[in-house]
């Protein structure tokens, strides 16, 4: 198995899924979208700047959690152009620009999308039994995004670097649990628990890992913080 590689950090007029993007900044990076004919759509929080011939406004989801971080509710906004709109979290880290076929869909961890295109469907899902971070939870947050009948794009925000490693069939990774960024939906995921027998920690300390299966993708940060979010 080859190992993980680092995603480039810099795009400049990449055009896919009826839109053109650029993404720059060294630290804490910025993604902005020309916009046409095509809205994406976003967290309201993460917005940055926006020409102002682009509209925003609130966009509507079937049956998705509602969502806080920190006690605010976040809404889920939509942008439309003609015009320019640019996103930025609040950390350092690495954009990722996620091109989706037809019916191609990614895993992501909760909260670390930027924005995605309005081709593309948006859900979550609960998965138990799954460490999410090192100190503790036993429930992951998954947000899946789903190109239906024409491609779209996702944009994630990883923070410190993101690398990508492709596992083939029966092959797998296992990862610090807040190592992982997104997934194929191929690649299978489940805890696994390694104890320690000597040394400084003694014989009650244990490692818990994350174990990814292929076959697929599976992207990885190289830096976690950890988010004050709550879904209902």
């Amino acid at each position: 198995m080859a190992g993980p590689v680092l995603k480039k950090t810099l795009v400049r007029d990449e055009s896919f899924a009826g839109v053109t993007y650029h993404i720059e900044g060294d630290i804490v990076p910025v993604l902005e979208v020309v916009l046409a004919a095509t809205p994406v759509f976003f967290e309201h929080h993460i917005l940055l700047w926006k020409s102002p011939s682009t509209r925003i406004g609130v966009k509507a989801v079937k049956g998705l959690l509602r969502r806080a971080i920190s006690g605010m509710p976040i809404l889920l906004a939509s942008a439309t152009g003609p015009g320019t709109i640019a996103f930025s979290r609040d950390g350092a880290g690495q954009i990722v620009p996620i091109h989706l076929a037809p019916g191609q869909a990614i895993d992501v961890r909760e909260h670390q999308y930027l924005a995605a295109t309005d081709q593309v469907s948006y859900s979550v899902t609960r998965i138990k039994g799954i460490m999410n971070w090192v100190f503790g939870g036993n429930t992951l947050i998954v947000d899946q995004f789903r190109a239906e009948a024409a491609p779209g794009i996702v944009w994630l925000h990883g923070f410190g670097n993101v690398f990508e490693v492709t596992l083939g069939a029966e092959e797998s990774i296992d990862l610090e649990p807040g190592g992982w960024l997104y997934k194929d939906p191929t690649v299978a995921i489940k805890t696994v628990t390694q104890s320690l027998s000597s040394g400084l920690f003694g014989s009650a300390a244990s490692f818990f890992w994350n174990r990814f299966t292929g076959p697929g993708r599976v992207g990885i940060q190289s830096m976690y913080v950890p988010t004050l979010a709550v879904e209902t």
